[in-house]
């Protein structure tokens, strides 16, 4: 009985050692290796192209709030100069009366 038992607890061990281990999986063959570091290349590249979209969207909003600033500079500067063509004529008007 003890023997029995004792090959009983044996053969539970050497299953349960068994389940831990991870068997090696011998069908995996070259396209199936060259597969896998295609996919890990590819989420690598997916990565870093989301990284780079990220990036220019940044630089597209910095670029915009620079244009607009620009563009009120500008207007500022054009409003000016209408200001100054409207008091030259007006000036030219008086001269002439």
């Amino acid at each position: 009985m003890k023997t029995m038992i004792a090959g009983l607890c044996a053969a539970l061990a050497l299953v349960a050692a068994s389940g831990c281990q991870k068997p090696e999986d011998k069908r995996i063959g070259p396209a199936e290796q060259a597969g896998r570091e295609i996919d890990k290349a590819a989420d690598k590249a997916g990565e870093k192209l989301e990284q780079a979209g990220e990036k220019l969207d940044e630089a597209a909003q910095k670029a915009g709030e620079k244009l607009n600033k620009a563009t009120e500079k500008l207007g500022e500067k054009v409003e000016e100069a209408g200001k100054e063509i409207q008091e030259s004529a007006r000036e030219a008007r008086k001269e002439k009366n």
